[in-house]
């Protein structure tokens, strides 16, 4: 069974930074390509970022990229987020997910990110 279990998430103020991150298991995690979603209050689940299994793709949604940076260390099964810039615009609830499963599963948890003064 796929578990990923999301931390690192907080309240900061506009213009603070995070590292979210994702630990992964149930599957290969080196073999597979993982993806990052975050859901806001009242809107549906965004696309973040995506990367390849071995780290050296990547891929943002325009309204992150130069603020966002998707990572990984496959030999301790764990998706990164880094956060920087940040505006209230990105608060919201954030996901990871394996990419050939679409979203993330339902079981997950997610880590909460508020950005507010």
């Amino acid at each position: 069974e796929v578990q990923l279990v999301e931390s690192g998430g907080g309240k900061v103020q506009p213009g603070g930074s995070l590292r979210l991150s994702c630990v992964a298991s149930g599957f290969t995690f080196s073999s597979s390509y993982m993806d990052w979603f975050r859901k806001a209050p009242g809107k549906g689940l965004e696309w973040v970022s995506t990367i390849n299994s071995g780290g050296s793709r990547t891929s943002y949604t325009d309204s992150v990229k130069g603020r966002f940076t998707i990572s990984r260390d496959n030999a301790k099964n764990t998706l990164y987020l880094q956060l920087n810039s940040l505006k209230s615009e990105d608060t919201a609830m954030y996901y990871c997910a394996r990419t050939t499963d679409g979203d993330p599963p339902p079981s997950s948890q997610g880590t909460q990110v508020t950005v507010s003064s």
